[in-house]
């Protein structure tokens, strides 16, 4: 039994060493990595690897001292990768090996914008102190593409005004504008009113 312990006393005495050169080459002491020495280190626990050790505790204290090795083992590995490659070029080869790729990024959502005045076919513009012009040339508007379509109008005009009323105010409030723009427009045969908020 004390033949037993002297060799993982002995086995722990070689890793502190080695991991003492080891220190002594990364801070520029020593000119050569102690390879030898680890080298004879890793013989000496394959040979005790191979060894029965039907001892809990002993067998406890040698994976102890096992992970412990294999833990300064990639340490060094990733020390010596950086004095190679320089340690940004080696976090970033590391990273792109280790970290999974990124899936491909959707783009936001666009935001609400409030788009220019430049508008053009938006014809007709609705203020808060709007008189009954604007709503009356828009149903000029609605009128005319329904004759075009050889329709009469599927909206009042106290229709119309109820709900060119109602989005104007909602567009106002989440847009914090004054002005409402709105175009009549044809879509697969049907007569369409659009609005949009006007910054001026």
């Amino acid at each position: 039994m004390i033949k037993q312990d002297e060799e993982l006393d002995r086995l722990e005495e070689d890793i502190r060493k080695l991991k003492n050169r080891y220190d002594q080459f990364f801070t520029g002491f020593q000119k050569m990595p102690p390879t030898n020495q680890r080298h004879n280190l890793e013989v000496y626990i394959f040979e005790l690897s191979k060894q029965k050790m039907r001892d809990n505790a002993r067998r406890f204290r040698f994976n102890q001292l096992l992970s412990r090795y294999n833990q300064y083992r990639e340490m060094w590995g990733r020390k010596m990768r950086e004095r190679e490659e320089g340690p940004l070029d080696f976090r970033r080869r590391r990273a792109a090996l280790l970290d999974a790729p990124e899936p491909p990024r959707t783009p936001p959502p666009p935001r609400p914008s409030v788009t220019s005045a430049a508008a053009d076919p938006y014809v007709v513009r609705v203020t808060p102190g709007s008189n009954g012009d604007a709503i009356r040339k828009l149903y000029g508007e609605i009128e005319k593409e329904h004759k075009k379509l050889g329709k009469l109008p599927t909206i009042t005009y106290e229709q119309l005004t109820a709900m060119v009323t109602k989005q104007s105010d909602m567009l106002r409030e989440r847009y914090h504008v004054d002005t409402v723009a709105f175009r009549v427009d044809v879509v697969d045969g049907k007569v369409k009113l659009k609005a949009k908020p006007i910054q001026e």
